[in-house]
């Protein structure tokens, strides 16, 4: 394991922005490795939604998450960046929190700065502990990690709620907590964009962008992203939205036709689907094992 957290460590160093979309269940993790990803997040607002059928609005429980990870991880042998929301707590759930993420596979975890129960970062509403508060839960996640390789991603929300200077000051508090990472949550503009860069980049820190579509940040390539100083940057919604639309157009038309032939251009096939998931090796070891 710790040589997933050392690749995803050499991957934030390197020129070319990472790109990490969102995933919610070993299935979707497989799909998106073997569409060539050198990396994935699990974000709690997709296991919220694929797990309870409820938004993200704290609902979920360490346990919950821990279940997710733990099955992601396993489905895939690429880094995996997991949401921690809010370390669940004070600083010593949070201590609690990256031990047992840290055991399920995580290669890095984000840790927020939201009043708890937390909302998805582009939602209304939000709210934010103090400053001092948060110092306290990077230091302690800085301090339980046992594999030093384990990247702390300290995101903070206050953009939202107090600017974006608050939100920057905030940043570089977190950063001399000992964050490894710096994740400033929904800024509004392009110029935002570029002062977060501007502000934090001298910090020597990787700095994590956020493209949500239709989200409160405006949409740029990873490339555009790249060339303003970013070193990587999450997709966390797209999978999800893709494959909630695709569903409901499905089980409408299977409603109202009683029969999926109009849909079926958009499946894959039994045979497809099969090799797909990895029947065939399979049933090649099972061979192996047989009497």
């Amino acid at each position: 394991m710790s040589s997933i957290r050392k690749t995803f460590r050499e991957l934030l160093a390197a020129q070319e922005i990472l790109g990490l979309p969102g995933v919610y269940d070993a299935f979707s993790a497989k799909m998106a490795a073997g569409a060539g990803f050198s990396g994935l997040v699990m974000g709690g607002y997709q296991v919220s939604a694929s797990m309870l059928g409820e938004p993200d609005v704290g609902y979920l429980t360490m346990t919950e998450m821990v279940f997710a990870l733990h099955k992601i991880c396993d489905a895939v042998d690429i880094p995996v960046v997991a949401d921690g929301d809010t370390g669940y707590g004070n600083a010593m759930n949070v201590r609690r929190m990256v031990r047992e993420y840290e055991h399920a596979g995580a290669a890095a975890i984000l840790l927020e700065d939201q009043v708890w129960p937390k909302k998805c970062g582009h939602m209304e509403g939000k709210k934010v502990i103090s400053k001092e508060e948060h110092i306290m839960k990077i230091q302690a996640a800085s301090e339980a990690k046992r594999d030093p390789d384990l990247v702390i991603i300290a995101r903070t929300d206050a953009r939202a709620v107090n600017g974006l200077d608050d939100a920057l000051d905030r940043a570089k508090a977190y950063s001399e907590a000992g964050a490894d990472m710096l994740f400033v949550e929904a800024p509004q503009s392009l110029d935002e964009l570029k002062r977060i860069v501007e502000v934090l980049r001298p910090l020597g820190k990787p700095l994590l962008a956020n493209m949500i579509e239709h989200g409160k940040t405006p949409g740029l390539t990873a490339k555009k992203l790249q060339d303003i100083g970013f070193s990587a940057v999450v997709y966390p919604c797209c999978a999800m939205y893709t494959m909630a639309k695709s569903l409901r157009q499905l089980f409408m038309t299977l409603r109202e036709k009683g029969t999926t032939a109009s849909m079926e251009k958009e499946m894959l096939s039994f045979t497809e689907f099969n090799q797909l998931i990895g029947l065939p090796a399979y049933n090649e070891m099972e061979k192996k094992y047989r009497v």
